[in-house]
């Protein structure tokens, strides 16, 4: 059960309600205007009642002649006046509250993108979409609509009631009796609608996941002929998300002709006690007129206020989730060393990981990396050579054990500058939208154009960024899906070039390229490496035959450490690798 799955009392929704009402507070000269504007919009109901029983005496006195002009422009200048008030409300409160949305989605990107790999881990990227989108939309309602109409109807309430106790008090005390049978019928639907609400952001999120995992992989949905499945995962997702809004709209539909009829009830018998001759021995026709119409106006402000209620329990219940995201611990960078360029100096002491109490992945890690030195990881799949790798940028921090670059520990590091020295190319290539060239110099702000050409050049990507419509300014689209594998592995490359850090991780930086392009790829490499401390993994031995010490893993644990011929002497588990790699390629070579 996730943290806004738990039962919200009135003190933390009054928590709740108060935060999000403190996104307001930059915006108090607007938020003053919409209630100006709002209090003019309610006080124009007992104007137009007044109205109405002045016209209405006027007419049954005979004076009508004399307020044929003022009467109908009295009336014009009445609506005048509330469109105007209505038009004041309206406009700055969604000006706030669009203000509120932008506010609050750039504090949750922010925030996002400084949470640590482990969030991630444990939360969909449908989820986290929902968040940002569906949440903070609902979250606004609180602000915006569901103020809107406490202040619009609630001063219109207000002011009728003060006109009907004005002209008797007596018989308006009808509506304060049912004030509290009202509030009882309202805190009974506010608890469903928390519920349903809850329920409904979390169907939300499974069916932006679906969609999102639909629209990534409709190739592989294509190839295993799964439409009918990932349709039927979608219909029951969205059936539920339907189940739960139609749960809403029957606690709202419901609620709302059982206060309607409350109302009308207390109306009926303010009517009958009206129509009393003592109520006509103090009161003109007129009067009579405009105390039922008063009366009669206060049912629907009344009907508005109680349906806000399913609004404000929406936005409360988003608010409880987006406020959890805001709240997650942000990644530790408790460091203060900072250097200009590191040596590359990474020594591995006794380094000991898991991923959150699971089986360790990592068991006595020690080894030394020297500065410009090659280093390559072997070893079958989950032995744990990527988990060793994203150790350095500190993607996930060691449970035990010291990393040390250039002799000072990671942890000392500020993370900005730690990262500023490394590069890092993965096995799953990362591309943004936007052109060929602003995804090889993604992050620099100041684009040179001469280097980014240097860096395509060698990664040998220039080779298909030339055959490209606009060459380096053709848009790569959305995850570069109009780019071969091996196409998108060389400008992650061209990217990591670029950056010119003095350590590069390549995480199967080369599994997607054929056996040409893997070759230009590995001259680049040497170019590259020398100078630098450089981090191989590969399942193709072949490629790392020139590393200065292979590391070969198994079960988390380093079995084996040399160089290539050293290893082959020892006929251990690289020898064995070696020796199934070389007979799988000669399987593979036509005569």
């Amino acid at each position: 059960m996730s943290k806004q799955d738990r039962k919200i009392g009135k003190e933390e929704s009054w928590r709740l309600y108060r935060r999000v009402f403190s996104y307001m507070l930059p915006h108090r000269p607007e938020f003053s205007v919409a209630m100006l504007g709002y209090i003019i919009f309610a006080l124009t109901a007992p104007a137009a009642t007044w109205w109405l029983g002045w016209t209405v005496d006027a007419i049954t006195t005979g004076e009508y002649e004399a307020l044929r002009i003022l009467s109908p422009l009295a009336f014009i200048g009445l609506a005048a006046v509330r469109g105007s008030g209505g038009f004041m409300g309206s406009y700055f409160l969604s000006s706030i509250s669009n203000h509120i949305v932008h506010k609050m989605r750039c504090e949750l990107i922010d925030h996002l993108i400084r949470l640590p790999a482990s969030y991630f881990d444990k939360n969909s990227s449908g989820r986290l979409v929902s968040k940002l989108t569906y949440d903070v939309m609902q979250i606004t309602g609180a602000a915006s609509n569901a103020v809107a109409v406490s202040v619009r109807e609630g001063f219109t309430v207000i002011g009728l009631l003060g006109y009907l106790m004005y002209m008797d008090w007596k018989l308006s005390l009808a509506f304060v009796i049912i004030a509290p049978v009202v509030g009882k019928v309202v805190a009974i639907a506010s608890k469903k609608f928390r519920r349903y609400s809850t329920q409904m952001q979390d169907s939300m999120g499974d069916v932006t996941q679906i969609t999102n995992e639909s629209i990534k992989g409709h190739r592989v949905i294509r190839t295993f002929n799964a439409e009918n499945f990932v349709s039927q995962k979608l219909s029951v997702a969205s059936e539920r998300n339907r189940q739960q809004n139609m749960k809403m709209v029957l606690t709202r539909s419901a609620s709302t002709p059982i206060i309607q009829l409350i109302v009308s009830v207390a109306i009926a018998a303010l009517v009958w006690f009206a129509m009393s001759p003592s109520f006509f021995a103090n009161n003109t026709p007129g009067d009579f007129v405009a105390f039922l119409s008063a009366a009669g106006l206060l049912a629907k402000p009344i009907r508005q206020l109680t349906q806000i209620n399913s609004v404000i329990q929406r936005s409360l219940s988003a608010a409880a989730s987006i406020f959890e995201l805001l709240d997650e611990d942000a990644e530790r960078d408790t460091g203060s060393h900072t250097i200009e360029r590191a040596a590359g100096r990474i020594e591995f002491k006794n380094i000991n990981f898991s991923y959150k109490d699971a089986v360790p992945t990592l068991i006595d890690i020690n080894f030394t990396a020297e500065p410009g030195q090659t280093i390559a990881l072997v070893g079958k799949s989950g032995s744990g050579k990527s988990s060793l790798v994203s150790l350095i940028p500190r993607f996930y921090d060691y449970t035990e054990g010291e990393i040390h670059l250039d002799g000072v520990p990671l942890k000392d590091f500020k993370l900005n500058n730690l990262r500023e020295n490394i590069s890092l190319v993965t096995q799953q290539v990362v591309l943004f939208n936007g052109t060929v060239e602003e995804n090889i110099a993604y992050g620099d702000e100041l684009i040179d154009h001469d280097k980014i050409l240097k860096a395509a050049r060698d990664a040998h990507a220039m080779e298909f960024i030339d055959l490209l419509p606009e060459g380096m300014d053709t848009q790569v689209g959305d995850d570069a899906v109009l780019l071969s594998g091996g196409q998108r592995q060389r400008l992650a490359i061209a990217r990591a070039l670029l950056k010119d850090a003095p350590i590069l991780i390549f995480d199967e930086a080369t599994s997607a390229l054929d056996s040409v392009s893997e070759l230009h790829i590995q001259e680049a490499l040497d170019i590259l490496r020398k100078g630098r401390t450089t981090f191989v993994i590969a399942h193709r031995l072949s490629t790392i035959e020139k590393a200065d010490l292979i590391l070969v893993m198994e079960k988390g644990k380093i079995v084996e450490s040399g160089t290539h011929e050293e290893l082959l002497a020892n006929e251990a588990t690289y020898s064995r690798l070696y020796a199934i790699q070389f007979s799988e390629n000669a399987a593979a070579t036509p005569e």
